[in-house]
């Protein structure tokens, strides 16, 4: 950045830009994917197969990008979030174009679920990641805005994707969605770091170290002839250019047994060595490997990061077919002939996003516990769920669909919630645990509701099915941070100092008498 600093950076000027290209960013990755339902009754057509099996597109592109979370923010780290954003942009934009010549629905998986949703995990930690550089005291405002790009991109997408479908096919709606999507490549451009990637700082650090001295400060060059006594000691001053041909010709006049002799036994010693220094090469490698681990364990520990992550994963769950199967149940039940000019789909996108800024603005009420609010959301969006097969008008669905929109935009309170709990310091690490709980629940879902469907060939058993587990959910995380929990465990704590002081003065008092 020039001369700018960090600390003159934040929470403005530049920071604003930054916020309105990881917005359009995040808009044009997840545009697609946030409206896949639009695209799931166009390939069951196209490639008859069952619903089950086609649900696996969609469920892995949302999944792949979170299961992938901790590597992209790696990578993220260490290259920087321009290049990232760069390549991330190749690789939506290839998966989105490969896709419009996918042979059968495996394919499909591999270029829309994979490298697609690969793309989008890219994204989303390249995003988040310069907007907290830019943003302190207003990271809150700025994460909620940048957040809120796959929502207003669902709601956009879901309706262009119907109108290119209509006008160019299915084959040119990807085509022309995965040419709009290089124009990620453009949003990378103001990404100016305020400090260096992690690739940077070492190769400079290397370079450093390697750094040879100027010519003139380069020691001098002592050449012994062969057949000289070791007294007659040639020195040559300046560079070793001047003396490179004398070095030469002192090789090749050297004894060659004396070399073999030295490279004979310089190997042994290298053979002896190897293996030992392998296993120090492995140790330090699996050092951090097993500190993570390490540490992830202590994180399991906790009741409630535990259960929060639990709920996450039945959220995920049972929340998200909704999103993939609710054009398809309108179309199956005979409540809509063709396609709506405002999709079900593109409701619960605009709707989400409107409930990631109220839960955020709720959740910053002194009065309010986050975990308790978002326990209320998985309560509400599971009574929706429950509500869903009982409702036979388009409008009850559109109503329905809205309440599931809003009570999805908890996603805006997961980091929040992972701060109270696990604190500030170690919220990178315990954030990508909790987005790969949901990473798995978003890819299994969506299956395993297609598979209902496939042996009941009804949505009604699948939706009760969704709407049981993110209601359970909520259960589960309501009863475990009760404040009897909290009661029971300062008791106990209580109690073992109580033991422990009752001890002490036995023994003071044998001490005593044995003195007396």
């Amino acid at each position: 950045m020039g001369g700018v600093t960090a600390e003159k950076a934040l929470d403005g000027g530049w920071g604003w830009v930054i916020v309105g290209t990881t917005f359009m960013a995040q808009f044009l990755a997840f545009g697609s994917p946030q409206a896949v339902g639009v695209l799931y009754p166009e390939w069951l057509n196209t490639f008859q197969e069952g619903k089950g099996m086609t649900a696996w597109v969609g469920s892995m592109v949302s999944g792949v990008a979170l299961l992938t979370s901790p590597i992209c923010s790696a990578c993220v780290e260490n290259f920087g979030a321009r290049p990232v954003t760069i390549f991330s942009g190749v690789m939506v934009a290839g998966g989105l174009m490969l896709s419009a010549f996918a042979p059968n629905i495996s394919f499909l998986i591999f270029s829309y679920g994979v490298v697609v949703g690969l793309g989008c995990g890219l994204v989303y930690s390249a995003t988040l990641t310069i907007t907290c550089q830019y943003f302190d005291k207003r990271r809150g405002l700025a994460l909620g805005i940048v957040t809120t790009g796959t929502s207003v991109g669902g709601f956009v997408y879901a309706t262009l994707q119907n109108e290119l479908i209509e006008l160019y096919g299915l084959n040119g709606c990807l085509l022309i969605i995965g040419a709009l999507a290089l124009n990620l490549m453009a949003c990378a451009g103001p990404m100016r770091p305020l400090y260096l990637p992690g690739y940077l700082v070492r190769q400079r650090a290397v370079l450093k170290q390697q750094e040879e001295p100027p010519m003139y400060e380069k020691p001098t060059t002592l050449i012994i002839a062969p057949e000289k006594p070791a007294s007659d000691i040639q020195t040559i001053h300046g560079s070793a250019e001047k003396s490179n041909g004398t070095v030469k010709e002192l090789l090749i006049g050297m004894d060659t047994k004396v070399l073999v002799d030295y490279e004979a036994e310089a190997g042994r010693r290298a053979g002896f060595l190897s293996c030992s220094a392998v296993v120090r090469v492995i140790k330090r490698t699996m050092r951090p490997y097993a500190k993570y681990l390490h540490e992830t364990g202590e994180f399991m520990h906790d009741r409630v990061f535990t259960m929060f992550c639990v709920s996450v994963f039945m959220f995920a769950l049972g929340a998200f077919p909704p999103v993939l199967f609710m054009e398809d149940v309108a179309l199956s039940e005979g409540l809509i002939e063709g396609v709506s000019i405002i999709p079900l789909v593109s409701i619960v996108a605009i709707t989400s996003g409107a409930g990631k800024l109220l839960l955020g603005i709720m959740a910053d009420l002194p009065w309010i516990n986050s975990i308790y609010l978002y326990a209320f959301t998985l309560l509400g969006s599971g009574a929706a769920l429950l509500l869903i097969p009982m409702c036979k008008s388009y409008v009850g669905l559109q109503v329905l669909s809205a309440m599931v929109g809003v009570f999805s935009g908890n996603w805006s309170l997961t980091s929040y919630i992972t701060t109270q709990i696990v604190g500030l310091e170690r919220l990178s690490q315990a954030h990508g645990i909790v987005m790969c709980f949901g990473g798995f629940g978003i890819v299994l879902g969506p299956p395993v509701v297609g598979w209902f469907f496939d042996f009941t060939q009804s949505y009604d058993l699948a939706f009760y099915f969704s709407g049981a587990c993110v209601v359970l959910g909520g259960v589960f995380l309501f009863l475990a941070t009760l404040p009897c929990w909290d009661r029971r465990e300062a008791r106990q704590s209580a109690n073992q100092p109580a033991s422990q002081s009752e001890e002490e003065p036995l023994a003071v008092g044998n001490t005593d008498a044995s003195v007396v």
